[in-house]
């Protein structure tokens, strides 16, 4: 599966080149390149960052001309599950419990980098808002219960708004037009408030080796890390060091 998601990257690597887009190893992958120079060994996925403009010209423009990767997300797929993009192997076939229902090939992920506003009031305000829109938009969305109260479950469940709805209040609340002084991943899957950093750290790329192969990180990746996940060279406890639940078949 690793040797299927390096071969999604080399091809994202290859398109963003070449069309001058902006993206950055991330997240556990970045932990990954830093400690490991590879995977961390119990991780099973890859994943990026693009900032909010290259991300949406990334899924306007992306194409692979041997028709095996293709770029999906919540506008190109109906009840699709989750709020950032992915791009798949159209060859293989993943299942997963949480996307029970939903059809998807071994991926890696991208998330969009938005600025957040740099009033600490508002900005608690924003990630608490985000996070009660991103509740509903799940529970709306999922065939099974994903919190642990049912009755909440079934109040998002009845709320008096669509998915597309919701999914516009999202992006009226995330996206940003006028540029401020910091950053932050902010889909359902990004770091909490704390896990905000400085624009500047995404205001150009370096070289980073994964895998054996030189791709790009933020030059702030430093600072992203520690702010993130702060002692990020150190060893999790063994109990800690879990993968995620899915299994990938080859398609026939």
């Amino acid at each position: 599966m690793r040797q299927i998601q390096m071969g999604i990257l080399d091809e994202v690597h290859r398109f963003c080149e070449a069309h001058g887009l902006r993206y950055f190893l991330s997240s556990g992958t970045l932990i990954g390149a830093v400690r490991h120079k590879g995977y961390i060994p119990w991780d099973d996925d890859i994943d990026i960052y693009m900032p909010r403009k290259d991300y949406e010209q990334f899924l306007q423009t992306f194409s692979d001309a041997n028709g095996i990767y293709r770029a999906i997300n919540h506008s190109t797929e109906s009840h699709y599950y989750y709020t950032f993009a992915k791009v798949v192997d159209l060859r293989t076939k993943m299942l997963e419990d949480e996307t029970e229902g939903y059809e998807i090939g071994v991926f890696m992920d991208i998330f969009p980098v938005d600025y957040v506003t740099d009033d600490m009031q508002e900005r608690e305000r924003v990630f608490n808002e985000k996070k009660l829109l991103y509740k509903i938009r799940r529970c709306k969305i999922s065939k099974s219960n994903p919190l642990r109260s049912r009755l909440a479950y079934w109040v998002y469940k009845c709320w008096p708004l669509t998915v597309k709805q919701i999914e516009c209040s999202i992006r009226k609340l995330i996206v940003l037009d006028t540029p401020t002084n910091t950053v932050c991943n902010m889909t359902e899957a990004g770091p909490r408030i704390e896990g905000c950093f400085p624009a500047s750290d995404i205001v150009s790329s370096v070289d980073i080796e994964f895998e054996g192969k030189m791709y790009k990180t933020m030059v702030g990746y430093k600072d992203y890390l520690e702010r993130t996940y702060g002692d990020y060279m150190t060893l999790p406890p063994v109990e800690q060091r879990v993968t995620h639940h899915f299994e990938a078949y080859w398609l026939d």
